[in-house]
């Protein structure tokens, strides 16, 4: 197992390799300058020498191997550079919103994880019943509702309710309250993307719960425990479920790795700050080293994320031997 783990880490190192060669030079063929698109923005002619003065600040006129190798080196170094658009430092850029996505996908996945495998494991073992039936209809409503969509009617929602009651209808904070600083305040904020994102998800890891339960519920050993009179809760707990949240966990892991920074347009419904929105408006700017370092983030959360699923898949099914 341990031996497993280090290989895993081991690999990490040649797939990060990997995908800075591909974020760097896939960049560089999208055509537009941040320089340009700078001075743009004036309304005013601009001389072609101030664009080139711009283009030695920023060091974009410099080979492209020598601008790879600064980028490198730098995100070993765990230095990001200093963004193209604002000329403010990167990490200081991606600080203000990485909590604020952090938090939002924490909470969608704990909200999908709590509604997703009760209601599963529930649905596959009274398959074709009423019940069934009605987890069936909530999965299947939630995968066919945008997240966004879901967090329009959420906020309309709340503006109609609270007028009827409080005469002022309620508007969710515009700027973003660390939870150590005020909780309710910022509980007030995220915990309505929270539960949009986390019932879409929740839909999909609830039909996968379901459907691997099924499956799992029809092998030999399940039948075995029957046969020998394991009562059914000591079954689906200790033998069946288990094995079954092996894909599910892979879906929900992924999921969470995506919440990073795709929820650009339920940032939008919500005027949340987040890195999804920040992403946008730096390819939108031109801006390669804030595209860059956001992409790169991303990137390490997906790493990341299936190094922990594979150590879990371990404990979840001890069938499981690494070496």
């Amino acid at each position: 197992m341990y031996k497993y783990i280090i290989k895993r880490i081991l690999l990490m190192i040649p797939t990060l390799l990997g995908a800075a060669v591909l974020i760097f030079f896939l960049l560089r063929l999208i055509p537009g300058d941040v320089c340009v698109v700078r001075m743009a923005g004036s309304g005013v002619y601009v001389d072609p020498e101030a664009i080139k003065i711009c283009q030695h600040e920023l060091g974009i006129d410099q080979p492209v191997y020598v601008q790879f190798f600064d980028f490198v080196w730098g995100f070993m170094h765990f230095d990001l550079g200093k963004s193209m658009w604002t000329e403010r430092p990167i990490a200081h850029e991606i600080g203000l919103r990485f909590q604020l996505s952090l938090q939002v996908a924490i909470m969608a996945t704990v909200t999908a994880t709590i509604i997703a495998i009760p209601l599963g494991t529930i649905s596959a073992i009274n398959q074709d019943t009423w019940i069934d039936y009605i987890v069936r209809t909530f999965s299947i409503a939630g995968i066919a509702m945008p997240s966004f969509w879901l967090g329009i009617i959420i906020i309309l929602g709340l503006l109609i309710i609270t007028n009827k009651i409080t005469g002022t209808p309620w508007m969710p904070p515009i700027v973003y309250t660390p939870f150590w600083v005020n909780p309710m305040e910022n509980m007030s904020q995220l915990i309505w993307p929270a539960l949009a994102t986390g019932y879409r998800y929740a839909a999909v890891a609830t039909r996968m719960t379901r459907s691997t339960l099924l499956e799992v519920l029809r092998e030999d050993y399940v039948r075995t425990a029957r046969a020998k009179g394991l009562l059914e809760k000591l079954i689906i707990n200790r033998h069946a479920l288990k094995n079954a949240l092996l894909p599910v966990t892979t879906v929900i892991g992924l999921e969470f790795a995506f919440l990073m920074g795709g929820l650009v347009v339920t940032e939008q419904v919500f005027n949340l700050n987040g890195l999804g929105k920040l992403l946008v408006e730096s390819v939108l700017n031109s801006d390669y080293t804030m595209t860059q370092a956001l992409v790169m983030l991303v990137a390490v959360v997906f790493i990341l994320t299936n190094f922990v699923i594979d150590i879990l898949y371990a404990w979840l099914d001890p069938r499981i031997r690494y070496s």
